[in-house]
């Protein structure tokens, strides 16, 4: 049996992959099932499911009455939650693009010896809890908080009246944190994309006559473009589902697609309803993240980072 082990390669790699297979179908795709077919149960006395066919989930979550299919049954509620989320999507990650291409670009111009230095100062955040991170923000953003702080004292230094600004449990807020703890997951793919630029190509642009805004334009964007696209996909997706930052920043007030889920599984005790949700979401994802990649491709480094 072992002699036949070693000489087929075929068996080999079956067996190599096996453990990931059973983790794979055990933790992702037997859940993700199982939730399918929570979403369209229906919810019982006693907060548990009743195992049927029904569509009423869905059609609650498109903003309609179970049975009740006219626009005066419309309420545009979760398709709000939904939308918000998008939109807090959408501008998390562009404006963790627009500040980690700037770092990341001048951690991978800097020489050799800083460049980990620089990288360990990136991820060093990550070493701490993400929800102490979280409430870190909630000590600088509240009233009595470091900005507000050094705000009245500068107001006082210059003998002006000063109101203290209401920062915490805002919108605004809520898009600091999400920036904050996924700046370095994008920090990370696009210097990996930065870093293995060709030196030779900056070159090669200047003996054309290329200035170094047209040399960014036309060498170092295209080539670090899959570096952004993984960095994207990595932020993208997991905004669209947090729901930590919103709670503590936002003060329950900013409701995301993530909070909604949560309260329905240990709060409103409706599965059937947070499963249905969580498939909406899931899919909304998807097709986000496909015409992106469609658009863009699929980064080398997303497997790097």
């Amino acid at each position: 049996m072992l002699q036949r082990l070693r000489e087929n390669k075929s068996m080999q790699g079956n067996l190599l992959i096996l453990p990931t297979l059973v983790f794979m179908v055990g933790l992702l795709i037997i859940p993700l099932l199982l939730t399918l077919v929570i979403s369209f149960g229906q919810r019982g006395p006693d907060g548990g499911v009743i195992f049927t066919f029904t569509l009423d989930n869905y059609i609650r979550l498109l903003g309609f009455q179970p049975g009740c299919l006219e626009l005066s049954c419309f309420d545009s509620l979760y398709l709000e939650i939904l939308g918000r989320s998008l939109t807090l999507a959408l501008q998390t990650t562009l404006l963790v693009i627009s500040l980690a291409y700037p770092l990341s670009y001048f951690i991978a111009r800097a020489p050799l010896k800083r460049r980990n230095t620089f990288l360990f100062l990136v991820l060093v955040p990550l070493w701490t809890n993400f929800v102490i991170r979280v409430y870190a923000w909630m000590m600088i953003l509240r009233t009595q908080g470091v900005i507000n702080g050094f705000l009245g004292w500068l107001a006082g230094l210059l003998g002006l009246p000063f109101v203290p600004l209401e920062m915490l449990y805002t919108p605004g807020a809520v898009l600091v944190g999400m920036v904050y703890e996924f700046l370095p997951f994008m920090i990370l793919p696009i210097y990996t994309s930065l870093e293995k630029i060709d030196p030779a190509l900056y070159e090669a642009a200047a003996d054309l006559g290329a200035n170094s805004f047209r040399t960014f334009l036309r060498v170092t964007l295209p080539l670090s473009l899959p570096g952004i696209v993984a960095g994207t996909i990595l932020v993208f997706i997991p905004v669209m589902g947090t729901f930590i930052v919103s709670d503590i920043l936002g003060g329950r007030q900013v409701i995301l697609v993530g909070n909604l889920i949560q309260r329905q599984f240990l709060d409103a005790r409706e599965p059937t309803f947070g499963s249905a949700a969580s498939l909406f979401l899931m899919v909304m994802t998807l097709i986000v993240t496909y015409f992106y990649t469609r658009k863009f491709g699929f980064g080398e480094e997303i497997v790097a980072a």
